[in-house]
């Protein structure tokens, strides 16, 4: 194989190309695939090519015979550039004509070429010819063309070059595109021919032959794929004090809701305001003296953190009832994979991919058939909802079922069934993306479609899970949420290993009256609303939002929490056509039942607005990969 690439920008042309040939088993040579043709002062053409070798060198002794030939069409003697492509299409095609014709092995004599130059009077220029002999040009939105193995090159010349680059950055672009093709295709190799053209200086190029170990060469390869990974890196170490203190906190919120739909020690014990468990939303009467499968409610949680200025990692909020965005995270990856082989292929990049079959293996754990291969179906609310994609992307990827609340029924045994056309299958596990009020209208909403009429009888008696269970809602509360640290101490005798946001609850005398004094300082969250809505931020507001607020707290303070406004860490984002600096957050996703996985990273969440520190896609945010990489000097070379 070979890769060659030619780039356009205002300052002038750069043309590279590998030298690697393959002309037989067993048979590997290098090849000069680039040629340059100077009339100085008045023309120059650079030719790279990828096909055929015979047919190359015949098209190019071709053109220098034509040289030698007044009367012939050449490439003196062409009007401008356009022409010239046309000459050379017609040039490729009649000697691979002329080739094939001479052939009995059913040879492929097929050679594409890219002519780049400029004549006097007229613009630089890059040209594709295809081997039928037609051709495409460069434009300003896409100032490069490729021909060969362009694939693995093409990435960073997509996210880098524009008319407007300079040369010598156009240049080390090519070599980056360049040593990706190697790195990822071993048919691809040195030495790399680089041809660096001023516009309108009509002489020769300035030329590199660049070998593997070419100081300048591995300065820009290594480089590159260092500060990449620099950018997109957390270290190992410090993700496993991280991943130590979700597992945790999920811990410790699973007894704490298992506690309060039971006993109530911890109310009984004062640890936990009896008020505030009668003021919640979220607490379910029908769950009461339930004990799921290893007493674990909410099996798979988000957790939101954040990094501030001084370096300090804290949970920003717990997300327990329908959690949601795990599809990005791995559809993120995989776009990474494929744009940056080289890099995962360097350094030792923590998987996430396997989130899937954590997911069965954790569903699976709670079936009621334990030992038997379980049915598990994920009831989404249908296509009309924002997170179907997820829904049936998990599905797929787990290979279960994916049903609608109107293709179950529950049975006079409240056994829960999915209608197939094979007739009722009994299903023990169900994966719920469909909130509490909608779950079942014969406790809940009434008038709700999506739910199953029947499906808690089902679970209160034991013949159907239901991950997250109904009513893991009551510790996903934002005034829940400043007990956790207690909940920790509490129930697992131990010190929390990641800090909450200091958190200032209104319905305190003493904290509310500091957030009356304070709104222009502080971010104001009501207790059970999520994507980023209903909130003050205090430095960004007005003084009739504040007022707003301050009536509203005053009206009731239990549903409303404050906390400081912090100085998130910020992660370079492209944004048009440069990069610019956006606050971000980041959800691993956590899973238990008998077992508790953590995610090698997760969704990172990026508020796309300047200045803005609301990252919830519901409000216009975005996503990046993040890597969790182990500590290996092969990938931060010193």
């Amino acid at each position: 194989m070979t890769y060659c690439l030619a780039v356009n920008v205002d300052e002038g042309l750069v043309f590279c190309s590998d030298s690697r040939t393959n002309a037989g088993t067993d048979h590997v040579n290098t090849y000069s695939k680039m040629h340059e043709f100077v009339l100085p002062g008045q023309r120059f053409f650079c030719l790279l090519s990828a096909g055929n070798l015979a047919t190359t060198q015949v098209v190019v002794q071709r053109l220098k015979q034509d040289l030698e030939t007044p009367t012939a069409q050449n490439l003196w003697s062409v009007p401008n550039l356009a022409t010239a492509a046309d000459y050379l299409g017609w040039l490729s095609t009649d000697v691979q004509r002329a080739q094939a014709s001479r052939d009995t092995t059913n040879t492929v004599f097929e050679v594409s070429f890219i002519l780049g130059g400029q004549i006097a009077g007229e613009r630089p220029g890059i040209y594709l010819i295809y081997p039928q002999g037609n051709y495409i040009h460069e434009s300003t939105d896409h100032p490069f063309l490729q021909i060969g193995e362009i694939k693995y090159g093409k990435p960073i010349l997509d996210r880098v070059v524009q008319p407007g680059l300079s040369l010598e950055a156009a240049a080390r672009c090519a070599l980056v595109s360049m040593n990706s093709t190697i790195r990822s295709n071993l048919t691809v190799g040195p030495p790399i021919e680089l041809a660096i053209y001023r516009a309108d200086s009509l002489v020769p190029g300035e030329c590199l032959s660049l070998g593997e170990d070419d100081p300048f060469y591995k300065a820009i390869a290594e480089g590159w794929s260092a500060g990449l990974a620099r950018a997109l890196e957390m270290a190992a170490s410090e993700w496993h004090r991280i991943e130590d203190g979700l597992r945790q906190r999920l811990q410790a919120l699973n007894c704490f809701i298992d506690d309060v739909y039971n006993e109530q020690r911890i109310v009984t014990d004062g640890i936990f305001p009896r008020e505030v468990l009668e003021g919640s939303k979220n607490f379910r009467a029908a769950c009461q003296g339930i004990h799921p499968p290893h007493k674990v409610w909410a099996n798979i949680c988000g957790s939101d953190l954040v990094r501030d200025a001084d370096g300090t990692v804290y949970v920003l909020e717990d997300n327990l009832r329908v959690p949601s965005g795990v599809s990005y995270m791995l559809e993120n990856r995989e776009i990474m994979k494929r744009l940056f082989p080289e890099l995962f292929a360097m350094c030792s990049i923590l998987p996430v991919d396997d989130y899937p079959s954590q997911l069965f293996s954790m569903l699976s754990d709670v079936s009621p058939r334990p030992g038997d291969q379980p049915v598990v179906a994920v009831l989404t609310p249908g296509i009309y909802n924002s997170a179907y994609f997820e829904h049936s992307y998990l599905a797929q990827q787990m290979g279960v079922y994916l049903a609608e609340g109107s293709d179950f029924v529950v049975d006079d045994e409240d056994q829960v069934f999915l209608r197939t056309i094979a007739g009722l299958l009994p299903v023990d596990v169900i994966y719920r993306r469909v909130d509490d009020d909608f779950l079942d209208p014969e406790v809940f909403r009434e008038d709700s479609v999506v739910g199953v009429s029947g499906l808690m009888r089902s679970w209160r008696r034991g013949k159907v899970a239901i991950a997250n269970a109904p009513g893991t809602g009551v510790a996903d509360d934002k005034v829940v949420y400043a007990f956790v640290p207690d909940f920790i101490r509490y129930y697992l005798d131990a010190e929390p290993i990641l800090p909450n946001v200091p958190t200032y609850l209104c319905m305190r005398d003493a904290d509310r009256e500091y957030v009356r004094t304070h709104l222009a300082q502080l971010v104001v969250k009501p207790a059970n609303e999520s994507g980023g809505y209903g909130m003050l931020i205090g430095p960004r507001s007005t003084a009739q939002e504040r007022e707003r607020f301050a009536e509203l707290i005053e009206k009731d303070p239990r549903n409303y929490i404050a906390q400081p406004t912090l100085a998130l860490s910020t992660a370079p984002t492209l944004v048009g056509d440069r990069l610019e600096a956006r606050h971000v957050d980041l959800r691993p996703f956590i899973l238990q039942a008998k077992d508790t996985y953590v995610t090698t990273g997760g969704l990172t969440r990026v508020a796309m607005n300047a200045g803005s520190l609301v990252v919830n896609s519901s409000q216009g945010g975005g996503s990046k990969d993040t890597w969790i990489v182990e500590e290996d000097p092969a990938c931060f070379p010193a």
